[in-house]
């Protein structure tokens, strides 16, 4: 059995109502670590188990993190997230939870990335939080479930942050023959670097990253994700720290389930930014969930 869930997929009435379209939701903030990424790690260290290592590292103070924390536990490997300093006390107490040893590492993931990669030997396995192809092929999953149910959908809606949600769903979209339907890569104005890259037809990496969604923080994208942009129907959406926490709200008004802004930003295409879906109707979104943040968080953010 996989370590991910076969996660609801559910019509949004209030997001149908607010973008003039059909939405469908596909709720992957209901797996069990609280986000999607359980679907790429999980899959990534069965493997790595499987081919007989001991031990798990990783470098996220977020969603990955918490899903190689989750999976550590399930398979009964011990685990250690390598954070930087501004990691959350309450992401760090959720990686803690699951019974993994966090390590906290310089001051951005850069620094702490390489502290981790440093504490590899021959039975660890490195579980990078979006660049592995790994990833890609269990992230893809959520097409593969999408498709099996029998939804006809001519979108693909989804948060961009490092890009390995963006090529696992184009990977599903792939080896389901469905190659031709474009996905609408959503970023907020302080962490666009996909859009960035597209701008200037390279691969490019911004100065800095800035803003609420940190679990898009990347300062480049993976190569795969802009050659993905290059090769196939993508279509860059840029929304503010205040529509994707706005969105949030709403979302949690309208579906009674938290995600954080990371997630808020794929919402407020429906929620405020219809417009830019053009003449597309019947829209899948991924509601990628995100298990660090909180209402008082959102609340804050949304009055800032």
């Amino acid at each position: 059995m996989p370590l991910h869930l076969e996660t609801p997929l559910l019509q949004s009435t209030p997001l149908g109502l607010a973008s003039g379209r059909s939405i469908w939701l596909k709720m992957d903030a209901l797996q069990p670590p609280g986000s999607f990424k359980i679907r790429g790690v999980g899959a990534a260290c069965e493997f790595h188990a499987q081919n007989g290592k001991r031990r798990f590292v990783s470098s996220s103070g977020g969603n990955a993190g918490m899903a190689v924390a989750y999976a550590g536990r399930k398979l009964a490997i011990p685990v250690s997230v390598f954070v930087p300093e501004t990691t959350t006390e309450r992401a760090k107490g959720l990686i803690r939870q699951q019974g993994a040893e966090v390590i906290v590492h310089g001051s951005a993931w850069d620094e702490a990335n390489a502290a981790a990669l440093a504490a590899l030997d021959a039975e660890t396995a490195f579980i990078h939080p979006f660049d592995d192809p790994l990833l890609w092929t269990g992230h893809a999953t959520v097409i593969d479930e999408v498709v099996r149910s029998g939804l006809s959908f001519d979108a693909v809606v989804l948060s961009v942050g490092g890009g390995g949600l963006f090529a696992g769903v184009a990977e599903g979209l792939q080896r389901n023959g469905l190659e031709r339907v474009p996905i609408f890569a959503v970023e907020t104005e302080g962490t666009a670097s996909l859009a960035a890259s597209i701008e200037a037809g390279a691969l490019v990496e911004l100065p800095a990253v800035s803003g609420i969604a940190t679990s898009l923080a990347a300062r480049k994208v993976s190569a795969r994700a802009f050659e993905l942009s290059q090769t196939r129907p993508v279509e860059s959406v840029i929304v503010s720290d205040a529509d994707a926490a706005t969105a949030c709200i709403r979302f949690l008004d309208d579906h009674r389930v938290l995600v954080e802004p990371a997630c808020g930003a794929a919402l407020a295409v429906a929620y405020t930014h219809a417009d830019r879906l053009g003449d597309h109707h019947n829209i899948l979104i991924i509601a990628c969930g995100g298990a660090t943040t909180t209402v008082e968080r959102l609340q804050a953010w949304q009055e800032f």
